[in-house]
């Protein structure tokens, strides 16, 4: 028995700290690259590739042997290496040193290195260039591409593959300016190859993460992370298990705490749905009794990570128009099928709000909680509202609202448009700003491009960044930051949208996409700040830079990887 509880306590420390129950096993890929390329290889070759593209396993791409990076103080900066192996490696491991200028030391902790892994994904469109709708795996051509991120450990290269080697460099904010040399080197089988790496740190600081200005809103799902480790859900195996991932994405400058204060808001949705985080109950008596234990834990565990500027509760208007109770009279779960508008509606959500709010208020959370309501009807909207209002007049709303934002946006503390829908004039979007309103841009199962799914150009995610700035909106909001599907690790497609859509993260570790999009958050907080300093000519070139991705100028035919190299090139000059 003694023997039985060790291991069991063994493996539940492998997930908690290692994140491990992710499978590294990769897929073939339908569609290899042609092996000629190879046969002229004989050692393996380490160098350095770009992070604006996403490598195929068995392809021989060029590398370059020298590699400087430019970084503020305070700033994250990636690099991505290939390690070409002509025969199968049966250990292979990678190091770095520290970075040095002179008597200045960048300790080798502040680069954290990860393998991407391949996994498999589909395309936005099928073969007849359809898009949308349920999606049978049979109609759409699937390709293997690298994403996931996870620490480097001892691994087996097979012959004539690669692997990719991701580097996230955290530059401390209080690093001393100048170029900091040292290198990369990958043992292989005993043998060692390296090549050096340098990075240029600026004399700009970018503040900390959780000081940026960007109102970043990716959906957590805790309900995914129970599900795929096997924990019982709302256990502290739950809440250890999920801190490594809230706090990548509080890293990220994340602002909002998603949280279900109805079941099932979204109809189920996701491979887990989201179930709601607080109990309602009806007593004998007629009263109703509000259990709020999970939806306090779960904000206070997020506030604990660094997440605590806003609280997103979803939703008065869910999907199903359902809402569930549990009746003392009859001993078990009721449902109240009710749509805004009708007194049965009212006759739910009244009581409740009222004393949410008043719960809310008790925990010091009221103003910055929202009550959140995404793409429903008009009409629904505006007779939910009433009800709202009457519950508490100042309870704050949030809500994605593409096709009628005119019509909302005076309504709505914070609103998000589609990238692919019509924006707001500049006039609205300050007025907005000085109300201390937020408003941003979404992107989800569409559009096409630019977006995140697992088989979008990495250069997209970072592109983002630089579209909100263009547009002069505040941040950006994503559906799904952790809605992973069955196995994520393996095979991003869903039955439903395109690969990567229900995830920019794998159970374990980043992507390649997370970390691109963080790379464009950080452009955006520079390009806010180099505005208040820059003028004349200076600011008109920056100004211009950002101008090229603007969501009217910036469709799905551009390049995004030549853009933003040519974009970051001028953000660099100008920060000199």
């Amino acid at each position: 028995m003694k023997s039985r509880l060790l291991a069991v306590s063994l493996l539940l420390l492998w997930g908690v700290n290692g994140m491990a129950q992710c499978a590294e096993t990769e897929w073939a890929d339908p569609h290899p690259a042609s092996s000629v390329a190879w046969q002229d290889m004989k050692q393996p070759q380490l160098g350095w590739g770009t992070t604006n593209e996403r490598y195929q396993m068995n392809a021989v791409p060029r590398t370059d042997k020298q590699l400087r990076l430019y970084a503020w103080r305070g700033e994250r900066v990636a690099a991505q290496a290939l390690l070409l192996a002509p025969h199968d490696i049966a250990s292979m491991h990678v190091e770095v040193s520290d970075l040095i200028c002179g008597k200045k030391v960048m300790p080798q902790q502040c680069v954290r290195k990860y393998y991407a892994y391949y996994a498999m994904a589909d395309a936005f469109r099928n073969k007849s260039g359809k898009s949308g709708g349920l999606r049978n795996k049979a109609d759409f051509d699937s390709s293997l591409v690298a994403d996931r991120l996870s620490p480097v450990e001892p691994i087996r290269v097979p012959a004539r593959s690669l692997r990719p080697i991701w580097l996230d460099i955290r530059v401390p904010q209080d690093a001393a300016p100048g170029v900091y040399k040292g290198w990369l080197k990958a043992r292989c089988d005993g043998q060692w190859t390296q090549i050096p790496l340098s990075v240029e740190v600026g004399r700009r600081t970018l503040p900390q993460p959780k000081d940026w200005y960007f109102h970043l809103d990716l959906w957590q799902n805790p309900y995914a992370v129970a599900r795929y480790y096997g924990v019982p859900l709302w256990s502290k195996e739950h809440f250890d298990i999920m801190r490594p991932l809230m706090q990548l994405l509080a890293d990220a400058g994340q602002k909002v705490i998603t949280c279900s204060i109805i079941q099932h808001p979204w109809n189920s949705q996701t491979e887990d749905p989201f179930e709601s985080m607080i109990g309602k109950t009806k007593k004998l008596d007629g009263t109703w009794a509000y259990n709020y234990e999970v939806f306090d834990r779960w904000v206070q565990f997020m506030m604990s990570v660094g997440i605590d500027r806003q609280i997103d509760c979803y939703t008065m208007v869910p999907w199903h128009l359902k809402f569930e109770y549990f009746d003392e009279a009859t001993n078990c779960t009721q449902i109240v099928n009710a749509k805004p508008g009708e007194q049965a509606y009212e006759d739910y959500l009244l009581p409740f709000l009222r004393d949410f709010a008043r719960h809310l208020k008790a925990k010091g959370w009221f103003e910055r909680t929202c009550i959140s309501m995404d793409e429903r009807p008009m009409d629904l909207l505006r007779a939910a509202w009433t009800v709202l209002r009457k519950a508490d007049p100042d309870f704050k709303i949030e809500g994605a609202c593409d096709y009628y934002p005119e019509q909302v946006q005076g309504n709505l503390h914070d609103l998000s448009i589609g990238y692919q829908h019509g924006l707001l004039s500049k006039e609205i979007l300050e007025a907005r700003r000085q109300a201390g309103r937020k408003t941003t841009l979404y992107t989800c199962c569409g559009p096409e491009r630019p977006n995140t799914f697992t088989f979008s150009p990495p250069a997209e995610s970072a592109a983002i960044g630089w579209s909100i700035a263009a547009a002069d909106y505040d941040g950006y909001l994503r559906w799904a930051y952790n809605s992973w599907v069955k196995n994520p690790c393996q095979d991003g497609r869903f039955r439903t949208w395109p690969s990567g859509d229900c995830f920019l993260v794998y159970p374990g570790g980043s992507s390649i996409r997370m970390e691109k999009l963080v790379q464009g958050i950080q452009a955006y907080e520079k390009i806010r700040l180099l505005k208040k300093e820059l003028s004349g000519k200076q600011l008109a070139r920056l100004q211009e830079a950002v101008d090229t991705f603007h969501p009217n100028v910036f469709k799905k035919e551009v390049d995004a990887a030549s853009l933003l190299e040519k974009a970051e090139a001028t953000l660099r000059e100008l920060s000199k």
